[in-house]
């Protein structure tokens, strides 16, 4: 069975490790070697983590003399804010109706705190 483009790009960006690694690459083009420092791990593990992000289409590796310089590629990023969208703004509404009814509250409200009694 076929898998999406999207569900590829969730699945790659799930794991917390491969998302600090595309964090790193939005600074700019660094090596495998730069990629693994912070982490905890062994060099193919990096590697893995590496190959999935660039079956999912989140980054490139090129091929200059020995060094590998991996960068970031935007592209599946795109869909994935494109698909998340339409709920930004659903929460987008809601919290300005949140907005709206505490700004009514503090309206009610006299200099005390207390609220006016109404009779």
């Amino acid at each position: 069975m076929p898998t999406d483009q999207l569900s590829t790009t969730f699945a790659a960006l799930a794991d917390p490790t491969r998302r600090a690694i595309l964090a790193r690459l939005v600074t700019g083009e660094c090596s495998v070697t730069e990629l693994a420092e912070p982490f905890d791990m062994t060099m193919p593990a990096v590697s893995k983590h590496l190959r999935v992000l660039e079956r999912a289409g989140l980054i490139a590796r090129g091929r200059e003399a020995q060094w590998r310089p991996c960068r970031i590629e935007a592209g599946p990023l795109k869909e994935v804010a494109d698909w998340a969208e339409p709920y930004r703004q659903i929460w987008q509404q809601r919290l300005d109706r949140l907005d709206n009814y505490l700004q009514e509250l503090q309206q009610q409200e006299k200099p005390h705190g207390r609220k006016s009694r109404r009779k």
